[in-house]
């Protein structure tokens, strides 16, 4: 292989027609700088010189060499600044899981608007898949950064994760209820109303269920919907009232009020998760934009 000194050398010898001069310039001795050139020829089997006593200058093919040679360095020197700059951080890709309640509550964008700020060249890949998926994706190294409604076991052998968000639950109701205008929700007053449950994940239609019984009352949920928007759109038709993330709230469609409930602990919390093993200094800085930098990661 060509050694990259050797065609540093032959640049500024091409440049100077001297190789006293160009020796000046490269902070060397004239005669390994001699030996440095007669080695690349050899080794090319090429003539890149014509020689005389006054000076030196290019064959033919010297010159075709000498382009493509400063082409070739152009690169590397690019190459060398890229893999710095990867190296830092401040380019590459990243591909991130996230559930809908990370981009609902405003967690995604806000990093990402964050990111942008000061990485404007990474590029970034979403995906949005279950919790279960997106955790499989950080052991497969298939995502960098997993946004997950249930984080790894604590004693997971390959993960690592931080809550960042444990979103309050809103009361949604039509505009036109009764309950819209009460001053003051009481458990009783829910207790006979037609509810719209929310499939967020396995598990959770019971967990909510709970947490109301806890307050004082068991919901009736004769209707069901698949995610969060489309209850907000039932209960904007009347259909009925539900309980919706507060990250929501921004977004409720005309026709929906949305009331606190103080005494009902029920809250839909927003894991960051990542691979303990990682090199890349982008993943590292974008785990800190979700985490903060006070926290030990």
């Amino acid at each position: 292989m060509i050694d990259f000194r050797q065609l540093r050398y032959f640049v500024v010898v091409a440049e100077e027609e001297h190789v006293g001069r160009a020796a000046e310039r490269l902070h060397i001795s004239q005669s390994p700088l001699s030996r440095q050139i007669a080695q690349l020829e050899e080794r090319l089997g090429l003539t890149l010189f014509e020689r005389s006593q006054q000076r030196i200058r290019l064959t033919r093919d010297g010159q075709t060499f000498l382009a493509e040679t400063k082409a070739l360095l152009t690169h590397a020197n690019r190459l060398e600044s890229l893999g710095r700059r990867l190296g830092r951080g401040e380019e590459g890709g990243l591909c991130i899981g996230y559930i809908e309640n990370a981009m609902h509550a405003g967690v995604l964008p806000n990093a990402l608007k964050v990111l942008r700020e000061t990485r404007p060249n990474v590029h970034i890949a979403l995906y949005n898949l279950p919790s279960g998926e997106q955790l499989e994706g950080l052991r497969q190294r298939s995502l960098d950064i997993a946004l997950v409604g249930e984080p790894p076991a604590a004693d997971d052998p390959d993960l690592l994760s931080f809550q960042v968000l444990d979103d309050p639950m809103l009361l949604a109701l039509p505009e036109q209820h009764p309950l819209a205008s009460q001053a003051t929700l009481l458990p009783e007053h829910l207790a006979d109303q037609q509810w719209i449950g929310v499939q967020r994940k396995p598990g959770t239609a019971d967990d909510f269920v709970a947490a109301c019984i806890r307050a004082g009352f068991t919901p009736q949920m004769p209707m069901e919907a698949s995610e969060p928007f489309t209850a907000l759109g039932l209960v904007a038709s009347g259909l009925g009232v539900a309980m919706v993330q507060k990250g929501l709230s921004r977004n409720a469609p005309p026709g929906v009020v949305l009331r606190e409930l103080p005494w009902l602990t029920y809250t839909t919390p927003l894991w960051a998760a990542w691979h303990r093993i990682n090199l890349r200094p982008l993943v590292e800085t974008f785990r800190q934009v979700l985490t903060g930098p006070a926290h030990d990661l």
